[in-house]
């Protein structure tokens, strides 16, 4: 059982006896006293891909399921199926890009790292590695002398996702970004 104030986002939990995972969570802290915290809660059905709008307050709890996951890497895509190989047993998985629409844009090839979630020995979706490594393609000049402030400017990556950079970056540097937020984290080279 989990608390509805323990949800992330990537939870996988029992909705009517079926997997539901979680995709967005809002939370609204009502200004009366006294009043309980509320949990807005966006569930994608894991089976059906229906969406479900749920809300619960912070005791609340929900039964969490429990999925095997199996260390993978990303091996090809076609039309709208992408298979990856687990890296122990060399199984392959093939999922539809509907139930890993939100991680499609961090997926490269041969990407390592991945994690394939298995209900039943069925994949049902991936988990990221909390951080990806991209080459810069494009962005504004770097600007000699501004390594001290703490301005941003966009930097269109590899992958084709737009990320605010500090200024001092340039196209062809390697930046760490956070695949969770979309938000960099470092230079890598």
């Amino acid at each position: 059982m989990i608390k509805a104030c323990n949800l992330q986002k990537g939870n996988i939990v029992a909705l009517g006896g079926q997997p539901h995972q979680v995709r967005h969570i809002d939370v609204q802290t009502p200004s009366a006293r006294g009043a309980n915290t509320l949990y807005k809660v966006r569930f994608n059905a894991i089976l059906t891909g229906q969406k479900v709008d749920q809300t619960y307050k912070g005791n609340d709890t929900l039964e969490e399921m429990e999925l095997a996951r199996r260390p993978a890497s990303f091996l090809y895509a076609d039309a709208d199926q992408y298979t990856f190989m687990d890296s122990e047993n060399y199984e392959q998985y093939t999922l539809h890009q509907d139930r890993i629409e939100e991680a499609l844009r961090w997926i490269t090839d041969g990407m390592e790292g991945i994690l394939v979630l298995l209900l039943n020995d069925v994949p049902i979706g991936i988990e990221l590695p909390a951080s990806v490594e991209l080459e810069i393609v494009e962005t504004e000049p770097a600007i000699k002398g501004m390594t001290a402030t703490n301005r941003n400017k966009p930097a269109a990556l590899s992958n084709g996702v737009t990320v605010m950079v500090p200024e001092y970056l340039s196209a062809g540097d390697t930046v760490r970004v956070n695949t969770a937020t979309a938000k960099f984290m470092a230079r890598v080279r």
